[in-house]
Formats: structure tokens, C-alpha cells, sequence
């Protein structure tokens, strides 16, 4: 769940610089913590808004795409893959005789 709220904050983040507008503080907004929200709320709702509160940041990127394959590592692949087909089309032709 934690990287979801990281991902959540890159796309904004992304999206937000295709903004043209800049935005601006009211002079009469009051700054109100997550606590404080949560403080009002009771129950379930309290548990649910305390479980969902950000409680640090992380420094990984929100996605980690494991490394590209080598030469070798994509052929073992691509031999699995016949194999695997091969074995099916086998079992398909003895389903089919019997």
C-alpha cells in the first residue's frame, strides 16, 4: 500500500507540470494537519484515516522495472516457450485421439 501513495505522487507530480497556471494560497487558508482530521473522526472512519496517513517518505522511485535480459538469458526464454508450446500441441493431439 505504501508504494501506491508514492506512485499517487508521481503521477500528480508529472501531471502537475503540464499545469500553465500557478497556484496561489488564499491569505485567509489555515493549515490543518492529517492529525487533526482524524481527530474529529470516529470508528472505523478514524482507523481507516490513520491507517491511510503518509508516515514518511520514501526515497525509491515508485517503480522498479527489473534489468533488460542478455543474449543468453533471452534464449533459455525463448527455448522454454517452444518447449512449452510443443508439450501442449502434444497433449492436444493425444486428447484428441483418445
Amino acid at each position: 500500500m505504501d508504494h501506491v501513495y508514492d506512485y499517487m505522487l508521481h503521477l500528480l507530480i508529472e501531471y502537475a507540470k503540464l499545469q500553465r497556471f500557478t497556484p496561489t494560497k488564499p491569505p485567509v487558508a489555515v493549515e490543518i494537519c492529517p492529525e487533526c482530521l482524524a481527530c474529529q473522526a470516529e470508528g472505523l472512519e478514524k482507523e481507516f484515516l490513520m491507517e491511510s496517513m503518509a508516515r514518511s517518505a520514501h526515497d525509491a522511485a515508485p517503480c522498479d522495472f527489473p534489468s533488460t535480459f542478455n543474449t543468453q538469458e533471452l534464449t533459455i526464454l525463448k527455448q522454454r516457450k517452444a518447449n512449452s508450446i510443443k508439450q501442449i500441441q502434444t497433449l492436444e493431439k493425444r486428447a484428441g485421439r483418445a
